[in-house]
């Protein structure tokens, strides 16, 4: 696996629109394996038992790739809603589009244009990240220079997952491999030598990239 692969930003999310009257749902979620996808897929399925159909795909890293038409015709559900995903370049990813059929029939150039735009919006409201290696801090900062390093942490293009308010503050952060450095030097001017940060271990976390 490379150090570096694209995966959905937000763990799940979805959007839907209508196409003569078909009611079209995509939702996206972030999986590590198949046994997961395939959990919320027969998940989905109890869910939304009155759906005409939930297409389903799935492509995980390290090239693995399945996906389901679900009763549609052959090639023209899950095949698109694959191929919007792989177009992206994302992985551990799973797409389920629903669909209520509203009486009019779409033909196959129809279904195949639904099913790719179901999952690209859905794929559009959860975003795409890079998962990254990153260094994670745990610094302990007076109050005065606590918005200042919260600054640096975003201007270094990391971020902060938590802090602990006492006669000080704690900070639990990361930054993304390669700017620890930078990052360090920038701090320890801004304090005048007060705060040296030092990562104290390392992660993968997905950082934004569109």
């Amino acid at each position: 696996m490379n150090d570096e692969y694209l995966v959905p930003f937000l763990e799940r999310a979805e959007d839907e629109f209508t196409e003569k009257r078909s009611r079209f749902i995509g939702r996206l979620w972030r999986v590590e394996s198949e046994a997961e996808a395939q959990e919320i897929i027969a998940e989905t399925k109890k869910k939304f038992w009155d759906a005409s159909h939930n297409v389903s795909a799935w492509s995980l890293a390290g090239g693995v790739t399945r996906c389901s038409d679900d009763g549609e015709p052959s090639g023209t559900a899950g095949r698109p809603v694959l191929e919007a995903l792989t177009r992206e370049g994302v992985t551990n990813c799973l797409c389920i589009v629903t669909r209520y059929f509203g009486g009019i029939l779409l033909g196959a150039g129809g279904l195949i244009r639904a099913y790719a735009h179901g999952a690209k919006i859905a794929l559009d409201a959860a975003g795409v990240a890079a998962m990254k290696k990153v260094s994670v801090y745990s610094t302990r900062v007076d109050y005065t220079f606590f918005e200042r390093m919260r600054l640096e942490i975003e201007a270094a293009g990391g971020g902060l997952d938590g802090t602990e308010y006492t006669d000080a503050v704690t900070m639990d952060y990361w930054i993304p491999g390669g700017e620890e450095e930078k990052f360090r030097l920038r701090a320890v001017e801004l304090t005048a030598g007060v705060v040296d940060p030092r990562p104290c271990g390392e992660r993968r976390r997905a950082v934004r990239i569109k």
